[in-house]
């Protein structure tokens, strides 16, 4: 069984199955991580492309090690140092990268849809890697694998999505995704960050946090986008952390197995106290290093390969 497209343009498209296909592919890239040497020869002579429009620091590294380590030629391009500051569209972006005949562009792109337009204008497989506030495939994926591996399972489990629902494309995926395997999910947050009817999706919607951890068996924090934020939602940052940072009083409400974790780059005391980051229960760091091995799995499976 392989990925049935060419491309990852979001989670409603995956199906469970291609999910755990996803997940038990990067089980076994995960073990080249721990080897001396951290390569191996699967890709060779493949070449993947990092086109990224907005900053980032784990989603564009973890791809370029990924493709690295399975012997891909890895290119990124820094577009303000790019023909994008000339004017450029995005198609001929892309058209002028399907030229030099690359198998793999990964792109991330502030307005929802970019990603979508490459898939259909080249024949290169796309991988979404955040496209404005819709959509973070790769995250809500590696968040899987990372509750999976230390849960033992994702059927029947339930977590809780906390803070900026509205601006947040991580929210959504790991809303499809987590729905799809088998978890039950909440959110919480003010009312002013939480879209409108989210509730049609099948969650449930809290603006009370210390209720909305209660039972669940992971909790997922949220940063505050203020970049995407044109009007003030909330008073300010130090009333937020008031109502809806968590801390280790809060944390007393949780069950004594629960998972933190947190998509990064962490706001520190605002919506998470250092303390709970850097805690026992934190998975932020293991989210980080699964990242690469998710990505691995993604890159092999979109470019032929099969479990």
């Amino acid at each position: 069984m392989g990925l049935k497209q060419k491309d990852l343009l979001s989670m409603r498209e995956l199906s469970a199955e291609e999910i755990t296909l996803i997940l038990d592919t990067a089980e076994s890239m995960k073990e080249v991580s721990t080897r001396d040497i951290k390569k191996v020869p699967t890709l060779r002579g493949k070449t993947v492309i990092n086109l990224f429009y907005e900053p980032s620091t784990r989603t564009r590294t973890s791809f370029e090690i990924a493709g690295k380590r399975l012997s891909a030629d890895v290119v990124n391009i820094a577009t303000e140092k790019s023909s994008v500051v000339k004017g450029e569209t995005l198609r001929d972006t892309g058209k002028t990268l399907m030229a030099m005949n690359p198998d793999v562009v990964v792109i991330r792109h502030p307005a929802p849809g970019a990603p979508r337009i490459l898939a259909e204008t080249l024949s290169a497989s796309i991988i979404n890697a955040g496209d404005g506030a819709h959509e973070h495939p790769t995250q809500a994926l590696l968040d899987l694998f990372t509750i999976r591996e230390r849960k033992g399972r994702l059927e029947g489990l339930s977590g809780v999505i906390v803070g900026d629902i509205l601006h947040s494309r991580v929210a959504r995926s790991n809303i499809h995704g987590m729905r799809k395997m088998g978890m039950s999910v909440r959110l919480a947050g003010p009312a002013t960050l939480l879209p409108r009817f989210i509730d049609q999706l099948g969650v449930e919607v809290f603006t009370d946090l210390e209720e909305a951890i209660k039972g669940v068996d992971v909790i997922m924090m949220l940063r505050i986008q203020l970049e995407r934020q044109g009007r003030t939602f909330f008073p300010s940052l130090r009333e937020y952390s008031r109502l809806f940072g968590l801390n280790l009083e809060r944390l007393k409400r949780a069950r004594e197995d629960i998972l933190i974790m947190h998509p990064g780059p962490i706001n520190r005391g605002v919506e998470i106290a250092p303390e709970v980051a850097d805690g026992p229960y934190s998975l932020i760091l293991d989210q980080v290093s699964n990242g690469v091995a998710v990505r691995m799995a993604l890159l092999y499976l979109l470019m032929g390969g099969a479990s």
